[in-house]
């Protein structure tokens, strides 16, 4: 019999931010949301990641300030659908959490092993977003690269954002989609193949 962490596993899907709203997480399951993202492999306790929250009117001035980046560093002034669109982005859920990945310099930890440790975060925290009853989507989009961006979010530069993680409750229920077949994605090794 599969044990319910298992059907999580096995059936987790993303809902995407759009259609995401109300309710959120409150205080105390957005802590167990965290916590679980935070219970990831991390050579030698590095903890090579952190949170930055936006909730309530934080999210709406952030997106001023995003529709303000976008205005900047485009090439063409941009439409004003598409400022619209950067000042109401952080308003599509309740809670946005941005997961930072914080590179340490640690000998026999490499950067790939804690970029790999903050991907994590951002799958357990989808995870746990789903096993408390919500539904999330882990975005980068251009604003996780804009230096402007980083530096709004009082990034240091050995810092960078993972992912934003969008939390709410899914106004309908997402269409599966296809999945990869195992037999065109796993390879069993030989050392045959060394010849």
């Amino acid at each position: 019999m599969t044990s319910e962490a298992l059907r999580l596993l096995l059936s987790r899907r993303s809902v995407v931010a759009n259609k995401l709203g109300e309710p959120g997480p409150d205080v105390d399951e957005l802590e167990t949301i965290l916590r679980a993202g935070a219970r990831v492999p991390d050579h030698k306790k590095l903890v090579p990641w952190r949170f930055i929250i936006f909730e309530g009117e934080a999210r709406a001035q952030f997106g001023r300030l995003l529709a303000g980046i976008c205005a900047l560093e485009e090439s063409e002034p941009p439409s004003a659908l598409r400022l619209e669109t950067e000042a109401n982005r952080f308003l599509r859920t309740p809670v946005v959490v941005a997961v930072v990945s914080v590179i340490r310099d640690k000998p026999g930890v490499p950067e790939w092993e804690q970029i790999l440790s903050a991907g994590a975060v951002c799958q357990n925290m989808l995870l746990a977003a789903n096993a408390s009853g919500y539904s999330a989507q882990w975005i980068t989009e251009w604003y996780a690269f804009s230096d402007n961006v980083r530096s709004v979010l009082g990034l240091a530069s050995h810092e960078r954002v993972a992912g934003f993680i969008y939390i709410g409750t899914a106004r309908e229920a997402p269409a599966e989609r296809d999945r990869p077949a195992l037999e065109d994605i796993v390879q069993l090794w030989s050392p045959a193949e060394l010849s």
